[in-house]
C-alpha cells in the first residue's frame, strides 16, 4: 500500500431542506390554520481519527465529498428528515488546514476524535412557525440555509515515541526489523526506504513504545534536498530521537550535519531527548580507536549480531520513564506541532 501523507480535498455540506406551506383541511374543522413542517438539516462532513488507518491514500483518489441536503418539511407539522453525515476516517496525527486561508482547523491525535470540517445547513421553517395574532394564515416558509463548503489540506505527522534518524544506509530499517515485528524493505543501496515505517518495541514489564523509521536524511534536507520536507515533518512529534551513525563513515561529521538539519527544520526539536548510536559495529576492527563526538557517549550496536540492542532497549525505557515523570509533574502532554 502506498504511503500518502499529504492530500487536498473539497468538502461540501448539505443545505437545509425547505420548509412547507400547508394548511389543515379536515371535515368539521373550520379554519384549521397553518401546519407546514420545518425542513430537515443538511448533512455535515466529519473527519474521524482511526488507529486502523495508516495513510491518506483513500482520500488521494476521491477528492470531492458532498453531503446530501435535508428533506423538505411536510404538512401535518411533519419535519423533514435530516440528511446523513459523511464521516471520513483519517490516520491519527492528521492535521487539517483550510487550503485557502492556511488556517489550522484541527489536529486529530486520539482514536475516535472528530472534527466537523463542513457543517450542514439548518432546515427552513415551515409556515406554522410564522403564525401570529395578526397573521393567522401565513403563506411563507424558509428555503433552508446552505451548507458550508471548504477546500482542505490534510497533512499526516506520524505519532511515535521514538524516531530513528540517520543518513541513507545507516542501518535504520535493519534495526527496526531486528527489534520489532516491522518488515521494512532492506537493500544495500541508498534511499531504499522511501516511506516511514512504524514498529512496536517491547520494553518489558508490559511496557512498549512505537518506533518510526524516518527515511534517510542528507545535508540540505531542511531546504528540501533529497527527501527533504516530505519526511522531516514526521520527526516533529517523536519524543526521543535516536541518531544512527555508521561507525565506518565519519560519524562525528554525520552527527553534526543531522543535528543542523533537524534543528533548522524546527526549533522545538532542539529540546528533544537524544540517543546517539554507532551502528555496524560488526564491521569495526576492535583494535582500532573508536571515533569520538564531543559531549556524547554513543551506544555501540550491531543489528546483524545483536550487540548493544539490550542496552538500547534499556536506554529507551529510561528516557521514556523520565519523560513520563516530567509530564505528570508539569501536567504536560505530547506537544502539538
Amino acid at each position: 500500500m502506498r504511503f500518502i501523507d499529504q492530500v487536498e480535498i473539497e468538502v461540501q455540506a448539505g443545505s437545509g431542506g425547505p420548509g412547507c406551506i400547508s394548511f389543515r383541511r379536515e371535515p368539521y374543522v373550520p379554519q384549521g390554520g397553518p401546519n407546514g413542517g420545518d425542513g430537515g438539516d443538511g448533512g455535515s462532513v466529519i473527519l474521524v481519527g482511526d488507529p486502523n488507518v495508516g495513510t491518506l491514500l483513500d482520500l488521494r483518489y476521491h477528492r470531492v465529498y458532498r453531503a446530501k441536503r435535508g428533506r423538505p418539511g411536510e404538512g401535518s407539522d411533519r419535519t423533514g428528515a435530516r440528511a446523513p453525515d459523511i464521516r471520513l476516517a483519517v490516520p491519527l496525527g492528521t492535521q487539517v488546514f483550510d487550503a485557502t486561508t492556511q488556517e489550522l482547523l484541527g489536529d486529530l491525535v486520539d482514536s475516535g476524535q472528530e472534527l466537523v470540517v463542513a457543517r450542514g445547513g439548518q432546515g427552513g421553517r415551515g409556515n406554522a412557525r410564522f403564525k401570529s395574532s395578526t397573521d393567522q394564515a401565513p403563506r411563507r416558509a424558509d428555503t433552508g440555509r446552505p451548507g458550508e463548503s471548504r477546500r482542505l489540506r490534510l497533512e499526516l505527522k506520524l505519532l511515535a515515541d521514538v524516531g530513528l534518524v540517520g543518513f541513507p544506509n545507516a542501518g535504520k530499517s535493519t534495526l527496526l526489523a531486528t527489534i520489532t515485528a516491522a518488515r521494512p524493505r532492506i537493500a544495500d543501496y541508498p534511499f531504499t526506504t522511501l516511506v516511514p515505517n512504524l514498529g512496536i518495541l517491547d520494553l518489558g514489564g508490559y511496557r512498549s513504545c512505537v518506533i518510526a523509521d524516518i527515511p534517510g536524511l542528507i545535508e540540505g534536507a531542511s531546504q528540501g534536498k533529497g527527501l527533504g520536507h516530505a519526511f522531516l515533518r514526521h520527526v516533529e512529534r517523536t519524543r526521543i530521537l535516536v541518531f544512527l551513525l555508521d561507525v565506518c563513515d565519519a560519524p562525528a561529521e554525520r552527527y553534526r550535519i543531522l543535528c543542523r538539519e533537524i534543528e533548522e527544520h524546527g526549533e522545538h526539536l532542539r529540546e528533544a531527548r537524544r540517543i546517539v548510536c554507532f551502528t555496524k559495529m560488526d564491521l569495526w576492527f576492535e583494535d582500532d580507536a573508536l571515533p569520538s563526538i564531543e559531549g556524547v557517549t554513543p551506544l555501540l550496536i550491531s543489528a546483524a549480531t545483536g550487540r548493544g540492542l539490550d542496552e538500547l532497549r534499556h536506554a529507551l525505557g529510561r528516557e521514556l520513564e523520565a519523560l513520563g515523570r516530567e509530564e505528570e509533574g508539569g501536567g504536560g502532554t505530547r506537544p502539538e506541532i
